[in-house]
């Protein structure tokens, strides 16, 4: 009697863009951008090209969706349903895309490269929408929404981007601390006719905590904001 082979399983879960979209973010994640292909993507959906790109047109297209994807969850938690005052509501929102970032190394690239080229696409409205709200409930002038609301906007995705990158640089293996140690004795060394400034900053550069140092730079903005509510341009 000849052997039996065995068929091949059948997908159970039906092929969505969701799903593909998903697939994308872990590929991402794991590979970055140059490790999502649509044949990795068919072999970790065990399913053909075709049905892909029946949901997906490109590589941009998925790229750009995948970027919505993780900044829509980012800021799943509406601002307006955050406890507290507007300075609250968009220090939520500037923590949300902080640890988004942070969890998704190729993120950063992607946000400046929709700011860039892609303004009219779905995330910088989105991002705009979460912050300009509490800006405007801050009883900001109508004249100066768009100033204060991108200087949040671009000091948030700044420094949560430099702090992603800075949190990869080191290498693996490789100790924050010892990191910040061998970068404060380097500029120990440092001429102090040439650097007195740097210098004088050695110990807090070596001790600062990345999460408190990036509120705190919201705060800064944030008083800029509030003390200038009733100047004019």
């Amino acid at each position: 009697m000849a052997p039996r082979t065995r068929k091949p399983e059948r997908r159970t879960e039906a092929l969505s863009r969701e799903r593909i979209i998903e697939a994308a973010v872990e590929l991402l994640d794991t590979a970055g951008e140059g490790g999502l292909t649509f044949r990795a993507l068919t072999e970790r959906l065990s399913t053909g090209a075709g049905a892909i790109y029946w949901h997906v047109a490109n590589k941009d297209e998925l790229l750009d969706a995948a970027t919505d994807a993780v900044v829509t969850d980012a800021l799943a938690l509406k601002p307006a349903r955050v406890p507290g005052s507007p300075q609250d509501r968009i220090r939520a929102v500037a923590l949300g895309l902080f640890d988004a970032i942070d969890a998704h190394p190729w993120l950063a690239a992607q946000l400046a490269t929709q700011l860039s080229r892609g303004p009219s696409k779905s995330v910088t409205p989105r991002i705009l929408e979460s912050i300009g709200q509490q800006v405007r409930a801050l009883g900001v002038p109508e004249s100066r929404w768009f100033t204060a609301t991108t200087v949040l906007m671009h000091y948030i995705l700044g420094a949560a981007g430099q702090n992603a990158v800075n949190g990869r640089a080191h290498g693996p293996g490789v100790n924050r601390g010892e990191f910040f140690n061998a970068v404060s004795a380097a500029w120990k060394q440092l001429d102090p006719d040439d650097y007195p400034f740097t210098r004088a900053i050695v110990d807090q550069m070596r001790d600062h905590d990345d999460r408190a140092e990036f509120l705190a730079g919201i705060a800064l903005i944030l008083a800029g904001i509030t003390a200038g509510r009733s100047r004019t341009p």
